[in-house]
């Protein structure tokens, strides 16, 4: 069925909407951030604080960590001061990270748009959530439609090493984003590098070290010589 333009003004009640270009960049890009990427930035945060995850608190559908979100420098005074968070020291921000990983959560952040994903530079990154895909949003966005890094960027991606995989499925487990597949009737994972999103969940928790990180733009690199 066709509408008429009087159609659509009798429906919206004489309202209609108009898209207007405004020609301006977005302030932030989403990104994730490896683990030894965050030990780095925390590493150099002058001040860190932690608070609970909005979406594990609204979607209860998980016993992963709670108390899990971080900010660091300018935005750990604000959610300090805004929104109740609680101030740690660096040791106890390392623990945490350690705990995260263990549990198989993906740190998530926004970073200042244009920023080079550099660890001195305090102001690229100031706000990281560790994800889960049972309750997280924006993970089983990624998860479900395959944005890959059109729209969350990160700087590594895994590499798989058949030689030395012994198809003990550790990797399938881990990974949040579907990128192992372990077929049956055969006896060494496959690795879809189009999914994977380079957090590096599978990396240390491979029994035989058949997997190790290179820089995504390296892989760019060599697919187009």
């Amino acid at each position: 069925m066709t509408y008429s333009r009087k159609d659509v003004l009798e429906a919206t009640g004489q309202f209609t909407g108009l898209t207007i270009p405004v020609h301006i960049k977005l302030g932030s890009e989403q990104v994730i951030l490896s683990q030894p990427e965050m030990q780095e930035r925390l590493h150099r945060a002058e001040m860190i604080a932690v608070g609970n995850c909005l979406c594990r608190e609204e979607e209860q559908n998980c016993s992963s960590l709670l108390e899990s979100c971080l900010a660091l420098n300018e935005e750990a005074s604000r959610k300090i001061s805004e929104h109740g968070w609680r101030a740690i020291d660096r040791t106890e921000a390392m623990a945490l990270l350690d705990e995260t990983y263990r549990q198989g959560l993906v740190h998530m952040a926004y970073r200042r748009a244009g920023a080079e994903d550099d660890p001195v530079d305090a102001t690229a990154v100031g706000f990281v959530c560790s994800c889960c895909s049972c309750c997280c949003k924006p993970l089983n966005g990624l998860r479900q439609f395959k944005y890959s890094d059109a729209i969350t960027r990160s700087a590594y991606v895994a590499t798989l090493d058949l030689g030395k995989c012994i198809g003990c499925g550790t990797c399938v487990g881990r990974c949040l984003f579907g990128a192992y597949t372990l077929p049956e009737g055969t006896s060494k994972a496959s690795l879809d590098v189009d999914r994977c999103f380079g957090c590096g969940l599978c990396v240390e928790t491979c029994p035989v070290r058949a997997i190790a990180f290179s820089s995504r733009e390296s892989i760019a690199t060599a697919g187009e010589a």
